[in-house]
């Protein structure tokens, strides 16, 4: 089983619910709560990390250090979300 974690940017919207973006990964989805927009989102990034690593496409699996994206995003809530995959 392989980890990966990546950091990724939490923002509330208008309606209350939360967006969850992986800038490294180019991914993004929505959540009621933070909490269930941080599940959703490390579901979709062990999904995503599966694909690429069965097609091949490790190397597109890098993540862009924590601090640089908490510090592009300082109004916004920045996380590390880990993912696994066999």
């Amino acid at each position: 089983m392989r980890q990966y974690v990546f950091p990724v940017i939490f923002i509330k919207n208008e309606d209350n619910t939360f967006l969850a973006h992986s800038p490294d990964l180019n991914i993004s989805i929505d959540g009621d709560t933070i909490e269930e927009a941080f599940l959703f989102i490390q579901e979709f990034i062990s999904i995503y990390c599966s694909y690429a690593t069965k097609n091949g496409e490790e190397e597109s699996l890098i993540p862009t250090k924590y601090e640089k994206i908490a510090e592009q995003n300082q109004s916004k809530i920045v996380m590390l979300v880990d993912a696994f995959v066999k």
